[in-house]
């Protein structure tokens, strides 16, 4: 066994990829008293908690701006670099742009773990910016006792075709394009060191071929699924259009072994505080604990979600009027 195998990422980290995350209502009430300056060509900034922000620069065009970072989720380095850059190129992809340049965040314990192994993180985000297109140049790196990696990413847009999460409307639906479940799988490759090659398969996929769909569809609302789950995210995709958001729990899928993971008891804290921010606002009569865990499975690079229907993909749910009791999410 070489050194870069013998060292298992995973187990150098208090938590795993996306689920990392400060939880959601931790972070609002964090953010809750900041006022940035308001101005016209700041198209989407703090206020509807969007995907990545997007400023318009003349000519037809807008820039799209985010970074994106976490504590390993797999233990192959390689891996978890690829996982990591389809992770930040997403926030582009989730606001309908096209990432151009980016570069590298990396925390790295140098006095623990191999620099080969970070070498090998670089590489993975290499090879993903250079499958999706974008530059990659440089980047910040510090010394600390926990490994991350992650990206700050820029892109463009077209400022009158954008994805966002507040121009939601009565009457579309729901669409997923990647099967839930990524969290409850890490969790148990965390603890048990099992590997799960369709978990990293879907994590390593771009979101590029689903956020084109989505505008060809005439799509303009849309979020990622990610440490929020998908009930926090479309919580926060109802609530920033003034809808609410039905939920079919039977048309939701799910990647092999994300079920059982879920039984044998692998459920992340992040996936915990997820379901609790989003309960006082969750009508789910008659559903199981269990099945609103997974809906709120803290995924790492998950799916687009989307308020229109998009050829080859799951209709998950559809946007209802807004309830009178606050209500922003029915699961049936």
């Amino acid at each position: 066994m070489t050194s870069i195998q013998a060292n298992r990422l995973t187990q150098y980290a208090h938590g795993g990829g996306c689920a990392c995350k400060i939880p959601p209502g931790e972070l609002e009430a964090m953010v809750a008293g900041l006022t940035p300056r308001r101005a016209p060509d700041l198209i989407v900034g703090l206020d509807g908690g969007d995907d990545a922000a997007v400023v318009r620069i003349g000519g037809g065009t807008a820039i799209v701006a985010t970074a994106d970072f976490f504590t390993p989720v797999v233990d192959d380095p390689y891996d978890w670099g690829r996982i990591a850059a389809a992770n930040a190129l997403s926030d582009v992809y989730a606001m309908g742009g096209t990432p151009i340049v980016a570069v590298n965040l990396l925390c790295w314990p140098r006095d623990v773990l191999p620099m080969a192994l970070a070498a090998e993180v670089l590489r993975g985000g290499l090879d993903v910016t250079a499958q999706a297109g974008c530059h990659l140049a440089g980047g910040h790196s510090v010394d600390d006792p926990e490994p991350k990696y992650g990206m700050a990413v820029t892109g463009v847009a077209d400022p009158e075709r954008l994805l966002r999460n507040d121009s939601g409307r009565p009457g579309l639906p729901l669409t997923l394009t990647k099967p839930l479940g990524i969290g409850v799988l890490n969790s148990r490759h965390k603890a048990t060191g099992e590997p799960f090659p369709h978990a990293v398969a879907a994590m390593t996929t771009l979101n590029r071929d689903a956020s084109v769909a989505a505008l060809d569809a005439g799509a303009t609302c849309a979020t990622d699924v990610t440490g929020f789950g998908l009930l926090g995210h479309l919580h926060k995709l109802a609530r920033a259009s003034g809808v609410t958001a039905r939920v079919y729990a039977g048309a939701v899928p799910y990647l092999d072994g994300a079920r059982d993971a879920l039984a044998a008891g692998y459920v992340s804290g992040g996936t915990r505080r997820n379901l609790d921010w989003v309960r006082p606002h969750l009508d789910a009569a008659g559903v199981d604990e269990s099945e609103l865990l997974l809906l709120a499975d803290a995924q790492t690079s998950g799916g687009l979600l989307v308020a229109g229907e998009l050829p080859g993909h799951p209709v998950i749910g559809e946007l209802i009027p807004a309830s009178a009791d606050g209500v922003t999410l029915v699961v049936r």
